[in-house]
């Protein structure tokens, strides 16, 4: 057991869950055997309490570091924000300039609101909606954050968000009052929007969504949200927490060519440091002075700084080209290695934001066995890869390079049936698990 596997057993009994977030816990890469915590990072590389260098061809801080680990250009920003005081009575001009910078990108919005993490910003989306309309009740699809508004989904059905975040996730917390305000439909199937529509019309205060993620939009799926939404006076609200900067400087959704009415960014906006933005339409967004919406930490400065520095990076180096292209590469990776070695496997989500699944039986025994392998191999990698424009073509083609070893081991321990017993440790979680 190395420094990081005992330091995660001490967490587990006194931080509940052991990690702040679901998506890094070591149960959900390598139970007992990930590395869990790390000392220092750079660019993709990053060196865990032991010493061990692994390159980063998994989730790149959950998405956050869209540039790469401990980018020079934002840290130096960051670095003489610090200097001159991250924190004052007055608030930071930056907040002013980044707001006019979001609205140059984003020329359909007037508006713009900051929180610091993308959950709060979506609550804070919502409230303003509810605030717009009078109405209290959202449609939405895909996954949005932690707060009661989505949540409240499965005090209804207790299964409602299974296709949307993560089986068996308990609203144990949530006010049984918000029962009956939350409704989710399917990606790409207009019908259960309509059907919804058809219920509840004029009493939804917003339609919620991811504008793309895991699939492209059918012909028309986008523009026909666009107008039901338009029709019944209700918010639509684009999440770009996770889609926004992937494939151009900005919001997915101008790609895609549908303008909601409110969007919000977060993550990959400020490479690591906490930062969070809400833009909208002029009259959908002066409702936030109809209600409460403020905190302290909000009016700090590196996260604006920050963002600042990140988004002029991205737009100078067209770096969303640069994350597709990246991305593509390690998807036609996987297929081709899978092919040769003979192993089943589905490859999908955006190029920027990878996935695979293998299909066999026991496959999530096969998905923790590739994630050990390749540890092994130098790599922390799992089922999903996020490009960053720090992942150059010599990164990838190390990884597919090892990739096509692991890949060829597995098919191999499928044939012989020997899958399980390779394991070291505990088969990966699928969901969420309760740890203790």
């Amino acid at each position: 057991m190395g420094k990081g596997q005992a330091l995660y057993a001490r967490a587990k009994k006194i931080i509940p869950g052991g990690t702040q977030l679901l998506s890094k816990r070591p149960e959900m890469f390598l139970p007992d055997h990930w590395p869990s915590y790390y000392d220092h990072a750079s660019g993709v590389e990053v060196w865990d309490l032991d010493g061990n260098r692994y390159v980063d061809m998994s989730i790149s801080g959950v998405g956050a570091c869209i540039l790469g680990y401990a980018d020079p250009d934002v840290n130096a920003a960051v670095e003489a924000a610090i200097k001159s005081g991250s924190m004052t009575t007055l608030n930071c001009p930056e907040e002013v300039e980044l707001a006019e910078l979001l609205l140059e990108l984003h020329p359909w919005a007037d508006m713009v609101r900051y929180a610091r993490s993308g959950g709060e910003a979506m609550a804070v989306a919502v409230r303003i909606a509810r605030a717009h309309t009078g109405r209290e009740l959202v449609a939405f699809c895909g996954y949005h954050g932690w707060h009661d508004w989505y949540l409240a989904a499965n005090l209804m059905k207790s299964d409602a968000l299974e296709d949307h975040l993560l089986p068996g996730l308990d609203p144990t917390g949530v006010p049984h009052g918000l029962r009956g305000t939350a409704f989710p439909f399917t990606y790409n199937d207009i019908g259960q929007l309509e059907s919804i529509v058809s219920r509840h019309g004029r009493k939804l205060a917003a339609i919620v969504m991811e504008p793309v993620r895991n699939r492209v939009p059918k012909p028309g799926f986008l523009e026909r949200v666009r107008q039901i939404a338009t029709d019944i006076k209700a918010v639509l609200i684009f999440d770009e927490v996770t889609s926004g900067f992937r494939l151009n400087t900005g919001g997915a959704h101008l790609s895609l060519g549908v303008e909601p009415d409110i969007a919000v960014f977060a993550k990959g906006m400020s490479n690591g440091y906490p930062m969070a933005a809400v833009i909208g339409r002029g009259d959908v967004m002066v409702a936030a002075q109809n209600t409460f919406i403020s905190s302290t930490y909000w009016t700090e400065r590196i996260g604006p700084v920050a963002a600042l520095a990140t988004i002029r990076k991205h737009r100078e180096n067209d770096v969303g080209s640069h994350l597709v292209r990246i991305g593509k590469r390690v998807q036609e990776g996987w297929r081709e290695t899978a092919e040769r070695v003979g192993l089943s496997i589905h490859v999908g989500g955006l190029p920027p934001l990878a996935h695979f699944a293998f299909d066999c039986p026991d496959a999530q025994v096969a998905h923790t066995l590739f994630t050990q392998l390749m540890l092994e191999e130098g790599f922390l990698a799992g089922q999903a890869f996020y490009a960053t424009f720090a992942h150059k073509e010599e990164h990838v083609r190390h990884y597919l390079k090892a990739a096509d070893k692991v890949f060829a081991t597995i098919a191999e321990a499928l044939a012989r049936g020997r899958l399980r017993e390779m394991l070291r440790g505990p088969v990966a979680h699928t969901g969420f698990r309760r740890l203790t």
